[in-house]
């Protein structure tokens, strides 16, 4: 019979491998006749957000035919995809017409306050506002509502392609950081504050403070930096979301604020999200269609990443219980780059005796390299659903967005290390 663990661990590092290759399994899919099955094989095979769900089924397939279905079930049963179906959730309900709303009325009002030129103020205001919202709102609302105002006002046709790239880094380390104001709102946070004790004062005193320097200093630095291309981008689009009552966007962030309470408990916030299906179909007056593909698609993406990293403990574990301070904050930047940095602050709580030293190195390294890949951070792929057509046929490049981030990334750990 074989070892679970260690085929796992394979199937696990041909995900990751995978991931870096969707660009070029893209490229070899426009080779085929439009609509043939090679090209759209091809095509599903190059969607980053379909790796490790795909990589996960072939490893229960395996299991069931070494050990039969039913245990391959009792496993997916042990596995807890709650903030996979949150993430679904809460992405589906920030995606909607009053949400985003709201959301650019704020980021627009801060943006006035700002005394420079437009296109400069909404795009710094955009990239801080809306990543550090993500402390209130969970990080896959803020990815998701800052990236689709980032879509439709800058990532134009006449945006060349160092900026965009520039910008993904900037939004996906933004948003890792952004989020752990809060207790509640970052999933690596959010897996270490029940166990750790963490609340939201001890947050805002040893992270909050940080992030958010790191985040406005890397915001005006790039805007600086990309002043000139900022200045030719088309205002025109500006405040382009029809507008919506007021006590429709309340209804709207009712449901969003009882999901966020709610995130832990799955069998209350699902059905919650079924009435609130039925709510929009009341309101559709002031409703656009729901981003249902998109949502499922980050979904169906964390869930093979949490049923294959299940199994990973047996190597990270060992690593975690060895590494003295600086090696475990190093370590957990660089590991967060191949797995999901909620996974790996998880395991750090089975570690016994960890110091409170060694906890921080673990979250703030974790939370520091979320933005290296779009594997690193739970909300990554919603960002990346988003935008990526924007980057032309090829879509984004995975090495392309690793070496855009890493500038913010050693920002973000130099902030943490202080």
């Amino acid at each position: 019979m074989l070892e679970m663990k260690y085929v796992a661990t394979l199937l696990f590092a041909c995900a990751v491998i995978h991931t870096f290759c969707t660009r070029k399994i893209l490229k070899l899919a426009h080779r085929y006749p439009d609509g043939s099955m090679p090209e759209n094989l091809l095509h599903f095979l190059g969607e980053v957000e379909v790796v490790f769900g795909f990589w996960a089924a072939i490893f229960i397939a395996i299991w069931s035919m070494n050990y039969g279905t039913k245990d391959a079930a009792l496993y997916l049963e042990s596995i807890n995809y709650t903030e996979a179906v949150f993430v679904f959730t809460v992405m589906c309900i920030s995606a909607t017409r009053p949400v985003l709303y709201t959301a650019e009325k704020v980021i627009n009002a801060v943006a006035r306050l700002v005394p420079v030129a437009r296109p400069i103020a909404l795009y710094v205001s955009c990239l801080i506002v809306g990543p550090l919202l993500g402390s209130l709102i969970t990080e896959p609302a803020a990815m998701t509502v800052t990236a689709l105002l980032l879509r439709d006002q800058f990532f134009t046709e006449k945006a060349s392609l160092r900026f965009k790239y520039a910008t993904l880094g900037l939004l996906f380390v933004n948003v890792s950081i952004g989020g752990t104001l809060t207790h509640f709102a970052a999933p690596p946070v959010l897996m270490v504050a029940g166990p750790w004790q963490w609340d939201t004062p001890f947050m805002l005193q040893h992270f909050g403070w940080r992030s958010a320097l790191a985040v406005i200093l890397g915001t005006l630095a790039t805007a600086a930096y990309f002043r000139k291309e900022l200045m030719r981008t088309d205002m025109s689009a500006a405040g382009h979301i029809a507008k919506v009552p007021l006590w429709v966007v309340v209804v709207h962030l009712g449901f969003m604020a009882l999901t966020v309470f709610t995130a832990h408990y799955m069998s209350f916030f699902v059905p919650l999200f079924l009435l609130f299906l039925g709510w929009c179909s009341v309101a559709r007056e002031y409703q656009d269609e729901l981003r249902l593909k998109e949502s499922l698609l980050v979904g169906f993406f964390l869930g093979g990443l949490v049923t294959l990293g299940k199994l990973q403990d047996w190597w990270l574990q060992p690593v975690l219980s060895q590494l003295g301070d600086m090696p475990m904050f190093w370590g957990a930047l660089a590991l967060t780059a191949v797995t999901d940095n909620a996974a790996l602050t998880y395991l750090g709580t089975l570690v016994p005796n960890l110091s409170e030293s060694a906890k921080y190195a673990l979250v703030a390294g974790a939370v520091g390299g979320g933005g290296l890949t779009v594997i690193a951070n739970a909300p990554n792929p919603a960002g990346y659903g988003l935008l990526q057509d924007a980057f032309g046929e090829d879509g984004i490049s995975p090495l392309s967005l690793f070496l855009a981030a890493l500038p913010y990334t050693l920002l973000a750990a130099a902030f943490f290390l202080i």
